[in-house]
């Protein structure tokens, strides 16, 4: 198979596995109450872009964002769209560019991820922070409580499949 078909193939078999992953979780009682949810969504992105390379891992998180819009996001401005969508999964790609250091990669891509989700939070939901609570703080652990637990399974579950399967090149 020519290299770039057979890139375009796993990104898309992965991104969606992704989002399936993501509707799996959605359906599971760890869905928080304004959006965000602990699932294995990460798990695939996070896999190619250490099998497959950043780029990989970026495109695959993108297709991920997008195709979460099309099968239902909470739509709120098209910034926020933008901020909790493609580009979050998007920032969790460049953890391949820690090839050496999974765990490390993995943790730097978050908090990337939890950037741009907090931002969205900070930004767009500041009426749902409970009165008394400063916005700032309520952004940041409201969305921490998801995408760290979340990428800690990755830490653990990405590099066992990284050694169970053959290079991707």
């Amino acid at each position: 198979m020519q290299s770039r078909t057979r890139d375009m193939t796993f990104c898309g078999m992965a991104a969606a596995l992704a989002v399936v992953l993501g509707m799996v979780g959605k359906v599971l009682p760890l869905q928080l109450p304004q959006g965000g949810s602990i699932t294995l969504e990460t798990l695939p992105i996070l896999f190619m872009a250490y099998w497959g390379g950043w780029r990989l891992g970026v495109l695959t998180g993108f297709l991920d964002g997008v195709l979460q819009l099309v099968f239902g996001a909470f739509i709120f401005h098209p910034i926020q769209v933008v901020l909790d969508y493609p580009l979050p999964f998007a920032l969790l790609g460049f953890a391949g560019l820690f090839s050496g250091q999974i765990r490390l990669g993995i943790l730097v891509a978050s908090v990337f991820r939890w950037c741009s989700h907090f931002v969205s939070g900070f930004v767009f939901f500041a009426e749902y922070a409970p009165e008394g609570t400063p916005v700032w703080m309520y952004a940041a652990l409201y969305n921490a409580s998801f995408v760290f637990p979340e990428d800690l399974i990755c830490m653990v579950l990405v590099p066992l499949l990284l050694r169970r399967l053959p290079p991707y090149k």
